[in-house]
């Protein structure tokens, strides 16, 4: 049974950080693209960051990059979200997704395989 467990979520003040987490299981780790997705209340859910199973890749949505970093440890079957910066826009349900993919250097968008289950972050002003 597959399982992506993500963790770390809260709440903190506008200009801090949070660094999110998410574990996986049922699956054969470093053959997976990860991504991150975020959904604010009344919004869809929107592409955030993604990384290759090498690690050597990644790619961000363009008003993140800079602010986010996601990296991942294949021996710990887990990726990271580092938030820096935080601002209110960025109060989210944040969800991690698992994508098999033939190549390490695909991050995809879209078409993931399996997601996790959330993990709120608010974001005060």
């Amino acid at each position: 049974q597959v399982q992506l467990v993500e963790s770390g979520g809260g709440l903190v003040q506008a200009g801090g950080s949070l660094r999110l987490s998410c574990t996986t299981s049922g699956v054969t780790f470093n053959t997976y693209a990860m991504g991150w997705f975020r959904q604010a209340p009344g919004k869809e859910r929107e592409f955030v960051a993604a990384i290759g199973w090498s690690g050597g890749v990644t790619d961000y949505e363009g008003s993140l990059k800079g602010r986010f970093t996601i990296s991942r440890d294949n021996a710990k079957n887990a990726v990271y979200l580092q938030m820096n910066s935080l601002k209110p826009e960025d109060t989210a349900v944040y969800y991690c997704a698992a994508d098999h993919t033939e190549m390490s250097y695909i991050a995809p968008r879209g078409g993931y395989d399996y997601w996790g289950q959330g993990t709120q972050v608010t974001v005060s002003s």
